[in-house]
């Protein structure tokens, strides 16, 4: 492993894997937010509770002309270019304060849908790789709410393989214009959009992006989908019967369309994770209320073990992901203002930086969508027969969270990417995973070391160090078969998911415990240490099992003999942890939030 890094140095994408844990300063917690930043906050929260949480019904009910409306009061108060250079009427916000504005808006339920399409799809494809002309054009326009943007890449036989679009893009005889002929499908914002941001295929192989006016003769609608849930968000087809389109309106390069979906992508994965642990918190706080107020057999449910171990868990799945999103969210601030300092504009860097931790976006965007998803089912389950019905906000909370683990890429997808990104950037010479994977191997011949960690939090620091072993060595073992022709990975999907998970609870658990280290350092926080220590200690027993469970999985997929028995004691050896009174530590979680009727850390 290499040295722990100092308070100067950034990680690069993925690089966690094969460095020690970073200090508690290299990371952002949002206990230390700064006064601005909780203005910022109170601003999005009071009109969180004012102008959306009052009005859902309507929201839900497609109310026309409103979800527009909402997001023109937004605009008003900047919060649509919060993440946008000065110089086009946007606030420039520091990513870490964009972070904290998703967080807060997270409960706003359907409506999370058209802000995020708006802000995120809609509008960096333009800022990312709009010429200057169209940047002035439109940027400003999206910034003030006086236009509304879709995104246009899914069609009805192309999902998560964007690239076998078949909507044509010709160029007319003239040469002025390209026509473009095809349909798209679960289109967010169509339903009210001025400009959408649209891919087709010129020539029929050059996908290629485009910007296209919703007044543009031949671009129709179809009907509003009927959904499981954001039924609140509008989701049409949209279909382009000989749209021309002018060729200044050409997005990026011709051919090079890819680069502004996956681009785009990156930082959408990684909202969408603040999106969702914003409506974890709101859904675990309905969860508690309800707890406290529902009596049975004399006395509060919220008294019981059984409820109190969900909640309990419901804090710990949160607290753990909020922990990894604002460590992201910091490498991302952190390295977009490396980059500005070298030169690069606004844009490029903020695309550069995203690009830079795709893979850490790929993960958290599992994570959040499914911590979320566990969230809203034990909030179900705590309201019993009343979580089922419409009349409470439990059963659209967990009909609207299951999109979460579809779009922006499904989370199968994710994983697979997060595996794939790191072997190429391996063998790009880009990240040094042969090294540190070769001394795991060694290791495995030579003799455990029994020497007990000291000091604050050495348990939990070597725990960590050996999770990236185990890490490094099922991942290294496969992908040593696949060199020498003994596995295809790319056949193997259920071998890579294996090894995605591990990643994903190690930098989770690493995450975790820089922020409750940095927690111990602080005078002034929310709880007392020993709570946020309990919340340590649950999850990384809990992550412990998971990545024995997982690496175990991996192994015996395709492994035998006395390799397989060499690895599985490895993985024994790298997956120890110190044994937890769980259901203790779970239960005084539970009390601060009992006591505290609500979320609380």
């Amino acid at each position: 492993m290499q040295d722990t890094l100092s308070k100067t140095d950034v990680l690069k994408g993925g690089e966690f894997l094969i460095s020690d844990t970073p200090g508690p300063e290299s990371t952002f917690i949002p206990e230390e937010m700064n006064e601005e930043q909780l203005m910022i906050r109170d601003t999005v929260r009071d009109f969180l509770n004012t102008e959306i949480l009052p009005h859902i019904d309507r929201i839900e009910a497609q109310e026309e002309g409103l979800a527009p409306q909402l997001l023109e009061k937004m605009a008003e108060l900047g919060l649509l270019g919060s993440h946008m250079p000065e110089e086009y009427g946007g606030m420039q916000l520091d990513t870490n304060t964009n972070t904290m504005i998703c967080d807060v808006f997270g409960p706003a339920a359907a409506f999370t849908v058209s802000y995020a399409a708006h802000t995120g799809i809609g509008m960096l494809p333009i800022l990312y790789f709009g010429d200057e002309s169209q940047k002035a054009t439109y940027l400003p326009r999206l910034i003030n709410g006086e236009l509304k943007a879709a995104y246009c890449l899914t069609e009805p036989s192309s999902g998560s393989d964007a690239l076998a679009a078949k909507t044509r893009a010709d160029l007319s005889e003239d040469g002025n214009h390209y026509v473009i002929n095809g349909q798209k499908m679960w289109i967010s914002n169509a339903g009210f959009a001025d400009i959408f941001i649209v891919f087709a295929q010129i020539d029929g192989d050059k996908f290629t992006g485009f910007i296209v006016e919703r007044d543009s003769e031949g671009l129709t609608l179809g009907a509003e989908e009927k959904k499981l849930g954001i039924k609140g968000s509008s989701t049409r087809q949209v279909f382009f019967e000989n749209v021309k389109v002018p060729k200044e309106n050409v997005l990026g390069e011709i051919g090079k369309g890819h680069l502004i979906a996956f681009n785009a992508l990156n930082i959408g994965r990684f909202k969408l994770c603040a999106l969702c642990v914003g409506g974890a918190k709101k859904s675990a706080e309905t969860a508690v209320q309800y707890a406290n107020e529902r009596i049975q057999f004399k006395q509060p449910i919220a008294n019981f073990g059984a409820i109190k171990h969900k909640l309990g868990e419901q804090a710990i799945q949160i607290f753990a992901a909020e922990s990894a999103m604002y460590r992201v969210s910091h490498l991302l601030q952190e390295k977009n203002k490396a980059l500005m300092a070298e030169g690069m504009t606004f844009a490029e860097a903020k695309r550069q930086a995203a690009e830079e931790y795709a893979i850490e976006c790929a993960l958290l965007k599992v994570l959040g969508s499914e911590v979320l998803d566990y969230v809203v089912d034990e909030t179900v389950q705590v309201h019993g027969g009343m979580g089922y019905s419409e009349e409470g906000t439990a059963a659209r909370a967990y009909r609207d969270a299951r999109i979460n683990r579809i779009y922006e890429g499904t989370n199968e997808i994710n994983r697979m990417l997060s595996i794939d990104m790191l072997f190429r950037r391996a063998l790009k010479g880009n990240l040094d995973i042969v090294g540190p994977a070769w001394e795991v191997q060694k290791e495995l011949a030579s003799m455990p070391s029994f020497d007990q960690p000291e000091g604050a939090y050495a348990a939990e620091k070597k725990a960590i160090k050996e999770f990236k072993k185990a890490v490094l060595m099922t991942a290294g073992a496969a992908a040593k078969m696949q060199m020498d022709g003994e596995l295809n990975l790319k056949e193997e999907q259920e071998i890579i998911m294996n090894v995605s998970d591990m990643l994903l609870d190690t930098l989770t658990a690493e995450s975790m415990l820089m922020r409750v280290e940095k927690l111990a350092g602080m005078d002034s926080k929310e709880q007392p240490q020993e709570i946020y220590d309990a919340m340590l200690k649950v999850f990384m027993t809990d992550a412990t099992a998971r990545i024995h469970k997982k690496g175990t999985d991996a192994l015996v997929s395709f492994a035998e003999g006395d390799l397989l028995r060499t690895m599985l004691m490895g993985l024994k050896r790298f997956t120890k942890y110190t044994p937890t009174n769980v259901k203790k530590a779970r239960r005084m979680i539970a009390d601060r939030m009992i006591e505290a009727n609500g979320y609380c850390f």
